[in-house]
Order: structure tokens, then sequence, then C-alpha cells
């Protein structure tokens, strides 16, 4: 009865986001390109914000972070989050306004590839090709990340089949998003943003409670080597008899902080963030935005963390893996609420997953739809042909990511760390420098971007498994080396023309 309670509870999650999606389309047409992928810049401060962090944190903050606090104790997921919170913080504060003024001066640009190609005045479309092939790669493999979630999910919960129920919520995030265009995700990722932050604030609490409160976490936790070190990292060996074993564990050294830190760095280069700045209404309206948005990842952050560490308090010995660990939050919600309360706080997971699934589907639409097919192939593609490329692109994206998510054994957290690093080192070094720096050239544009996603590669792939000293995150390397790449290569070829030059100085002072 309790199984059938909590599906109840999914089913009717789901069927509220499916009823927004046809809502929004009976609503608002989606006529044109503008209008589905940007939905003509009307996101006030709440949508905003809210949309932006739901379709970022994904399904990896209720599943892969509190799998990592679970498993490795508190060090690796506080640096994490504090790289994450001071990434998103500097994102909001330095990028957001200039962004959308840039990008309504730059032509109107409606996508990040599109932006990029329009700030340099890039006739043959060159950066706009390599970003939007960048965006279709690493994409899709957050798609299938989050499908992996969906599966998951419905497997633990139930036994399901794990393949059927990745086809079932890919089809159902296929639905809303076909049908409602960027508004409907923006204010699903919205409805999804809040719920994630409730189910995490509502399943730390009660695990406070049934844990003894915070001295009973500290004292069970405290046996455990390393497990509470803001500067060490627990290792559990093995479960004898339900109990938990680990050795001594190891030291962070500091280069493995900074690196662990990085994260942050992804920021400035995730599309999916990075648009809704470009949506908002008014610049005005970022300064709410901005308050609202560190706020939710302050919140949800720091909830997150701490259903991993009280999940360990309290079923220590319950997972012999870091991707069992995943699981944890779903445990908790089981065993304190109610089956159908249980089902819809546990819907939090979908949310995170499917917020975070719709806005890369566009993503990636978008980037074959408007910048490669009309933008390269066919310029003179009428809006109505653009909308259909852009709606067959993601039933095939759809169909990759299932085939990812199906046939794909890494955990959620490495899955998202290895697009994270791609998407951040391609694009991120070359928006501040494209925002900030007027003597930023195309062909340093080019070679900064090529440079990012082809360090992170290189890095994980055969630098960092040759020696501990290389084992760094691949996005902080390939982040550097690409600034550097940029600034090098601006200052050895001819500086902008005198009219790239006056938009740069205009987007420093519009309002809109």
């Amino acid at each position: 009865m309790g199984n059938y309670q909590m599906l109840i509870g999914f089913g009717l999650y789901m069927a509220a986001m499916i009823t927004m999606g046809l809502w929004y389309s009976l609503r608002h047409k989606n006529e044109s390109p503008e209008e589905y992928f940007l939905a003509k810049r009307k996101f006030g401060p709440w949508l905003t914000a809210l949309s932006a962090q739901a379709s970022d944190m994904s399904g990896w903050l209720l599943m892969g972070l509190p799998g990592v606090a679970y498993f490795f104790g508190l060090a690796d997921a506080f640096w994490t989050i504090l790289g994450l919170f001071i990434g998103t913080w500097v994102n909001w504060v330095l990028v957001a306004k200039r962004l959308r003024s840039y990008s309504q001066i730059a032509d109107n640009a409606i996508t990040l590839p599109e932006f990029f190609s329009k700030r340099f005045h890039d006739n043959k479309r060159v950066l706009l090709a390599i970003a939007a092939v960048i965006s279709l790669l690493f994409f899709s493999i957050y798609v299938g990340a989050q499908f992996i979630v969906v599966g998951t999910l419905f497997q633990h919960l139930f036994g399901f089949n794990m393949v059927i129920m990745i086809i079932i919520g890919a089809l159902v995030v296929l639905a809303y998003t076909l049908i409602g265009g960027f508004l409907a995700v923006g204010v699903t990722d919205m409805v999804q943003g809040m719920l994630m932050v409730t189910s995490l604030t509502l399943v730390m609490v009660f695990g406070i409670h049934h844990a003894g409160g915070f001295s009973g976490i500290y004292e069970n936790l405290k046996e455990f080597p390393n497990f509470m070190s803001f500067f060490g990292i627990a290792e559990q060996t093995g479960i004898v008899n339900g109990v938990p074993q680990f050795s001594a564990g190891h030291s962070l050294t500091f280069i493995a902080i900074i690196s662990t830190m990085a994260w942050g760095l992804g920021y400035f280069g995730m599309p999916q963030v990075l648009v809704r700045f470009m949506a908002v209404n008014k610049t005005s309206s970022l300064k709410q935005s901005i308050r609202i948005a560190v706020t939710w990842v302050f919140i949800a952050q720091v909830a997150a963390v701490a259903i991993g560490l009280i999940g360990r308090s309290l079923f220590a010995g319950e997972y012999a893996t870091g991707n069992e660990a995943e699981s944890i939050f779903i445990l908790m919600s089981q065993q304190f609420f109610p089956p159908l309360l249980a089902g819809i706080i546990i819907s939090g997971i979908l949310a995170a997953s499917m917020s975070s699934s719709d806005s890369y589907l566009l993503i990636v639409s978008s980037s074959l739809a408007n910048d490669i097919y009309k933008g390269i192939f066919n310029k003179n593609a009428s809006e109505k042909k653009v909308m259909w490329i852009a709606r067959i692109t993601m039933l095939m994206v759809t169909i990759f990511g299932i085939i990812v998510a199906a046939t794909g054994n890494d955990t959620i957290f490495q899955v998202v760390a290895y697009a994270w690093a791609g998407l951040g080192a391609s694009f991120g070094p070359l928006v501040l420098f494209s925002l900030f720096w007027k003597r930023t050239t195309f062909p340093a544009a080019v070679a900064g971007m090529l440079t990012g996603g082809g360090v992170v590669l290189i890095w994980r792939n055969f630098i960092r498994p040759l020696h501990d000293m290389l084992n760094v995150y691949e996005l902080l390397p390939a982040f550097i080396i690409s600034c550097l790449v940029i600034l090098l290569v601006s200052l050895k070829t001819k500086k902008p023309s005198e009219d790239i030059e006056k938009e740069f100085e205009a987007a420093k002072v519009a309002e809109f």
C-alpha cells in the first residue's frame, strides 16, 4: 500500500509538469525562435533566479552531493559547495547584468553561441559552429546523467526496470519541453526549484531530530577517522556485522582543496544559467534575482551536505560503495515520512533532474537549429522551419541521453563532473574576456574555446592518471590555460574593429 501511495505522489508531480507545458503552449504560441528559446526576454526576478539555480543543480544536488558527504565525510563535500557558492555569487554579480545588456546590443543574440559570434562580428560563423558542437557534445552527456537519476530512483524504490523508467522519465521531460518552449521550462524549473529546496530542508530538519540533535550527530561521526575533518578524506574499507570499517584515511593537500573548489569556475560557462541572465526582463531586476539565487543555493547545498552526514550518523553501515550512497536522501525520506508525503518529497529528485534536462534539451536544440542550421547552412530558413529542426533535435538528443543512461555505470557525481568541466572550460574564460576586455580578438576567442575543451579531454584521460600530483580536477588547468591562450593570442593579433569596440563600450553602460 505504501508503494502505491508513493507512486501517486510521483504521478501527481509528473502530471503537474506536463499540464504546465500544455498551459504555456496554449497561452504562448512560440511562433518565433526568440520566443521559443528566450521567452522574448520576459523573465521576472523570481523566475530568473529560481529557474537558473534549479536548472544548474540537477539530480546531483539531491543524490550525488549527499552521497559524497555520506561516503567520504565532510571535507570533500564542504570544499565543493564553498567553491560553488562563491562561483554562483560572483557569476550573478559580475556577469549577469553585462551579459543581459551585451547580448541585446550584439544584434539581439538569443543563444550563447550566437552571442559569441555576434560579439566578434564572426560573419563566417566559425565561433557559432564550434560553440554549438561543444554544447551538443557535453549537454548530451549531461542529459544522460539526469536520466540516470530517474532510472536509479524508480529502481531503488519500486524495483522497476531501470531502462523502462529512464525512457518514461525522458518522455515526460521531452513532452513539456517540446510543447512549451523556454517559458514553460522556466516556470516548471521555478516550481521545481521550490520543491527541491523544500524537500532538502524537510529531510534535514527531521534527520537532525531523529539523530538526537547536533550533538548526537557529532558523537556518532567522530568515531570514524577523518569523517568530520575539513582537511581529510574518510576511507571506508568494508562493513562487518552492519558496522562500517575505516582505514586511517588521508589528508587533503592545498592543491586538492583548490582543485575541489574549482567547481565554482564552471558557472562562468554554463549556458543553462547564462541564458537566464539573457532572458531577464529588466537589468534592474537582477539585484533581487541575486539575493534570491544566493539564498537558494546556500540553503540547498548546506542541506544536501547535512543530509549525507546525518544519514551516516543514523544509517552508518547501510551502503558499501559511493554509488550506493547516492540513495541516502531516498532512504531518509522513506524513514521519516508517510508514503504519500515521502513520494512528494522524493519527487524533489525528479524535480532536480527534470529541471536540468529540460534546459539542456532546449539549449542543444537551439544550438543545432538556430546556431548551426540557420546560422551556417541556411541563413534564410523560415522561423517555422527552425522550430521544427529544434523539436526534431530534442527527440534525437533524448534518444541519445537514454542510451547514455542505460549503458553507463559511472556515478552521477562523476558524469556531471566531466560535463561541467567541459562546458566551464570551453565557454567560461571566453565569456569573461568577451564581457570585460575590449582587446579580446576573434582568433583568440576561437583558440581559447578549443583549448578549454581540448585540455579537459586530454587532462582527464591522459595527464591526470600519470601521477598523484597531477590528479587535479580537469576544469582548473583547462580554465587557466584557456585564459592564458585568449590573453596571449589577443595581444599577438590585430585589435578588434572600431564597430566592435563601440558595442563593447555601449554594453558597459547600457540599461534595458
